[in-house]
């Protein structure tokens, strides 16, 4: 089990005035958290939307639609974007890697986050 991790200097470490986190400091002692879709409901609360959309910005402002090693970056938050607005890189993937390499869907990111690609310079 790797011990290190890329740590992304700079990127939010969560979604202010919230618990909800988006890095972690230290690598799992009992292992990498593995990455799984998860799904996203109509009727989930407007904080975590906006958690959603906080996290997808910091993605798109740190790495824009370059491919990314997950690092430090939180399972469980980006699990709520995962198999959607973030994709897999690598072929073959391995979802309990700190090594991973994973990409922004521009498109799908723009179609499911209009509001974060008004006036900039995305897609």
């Amino acid at each position: 089990m790797r011990e290190d991790m890329v740590k992304h200097r700079g990127f939010p470490g969560r979604l202010p005035g919230t618990d909800f986190q988006f890095t972690i400091r230290r690598a799992n002692p009992k292992g990498v958290t593995p990455l799984t879709a998860r799904p996203r409901y109509a009727d989930r609360k407007a904080v975590d939307r906006r958690a959603d959309a906080a996290f997808l910005d910091a993605l798109l402002q740190h790495f824009g639609d370059e491919p990314f090693v997950r690092g430090n970056l939180d399972a469980g938050r980006l699990s709520w974007l995962f198999g959607r607005e973030v994709k897999a890189y690598d072929d073959p993937f391995d979802p309990a890697s700190y090594d991973a390499q994973l990409i922004v869907d521009m498109d799908l990111a723009q179609t499911n986050f209009p509001e974060l690609f008004d006036g900039r310079g995305w897609g």
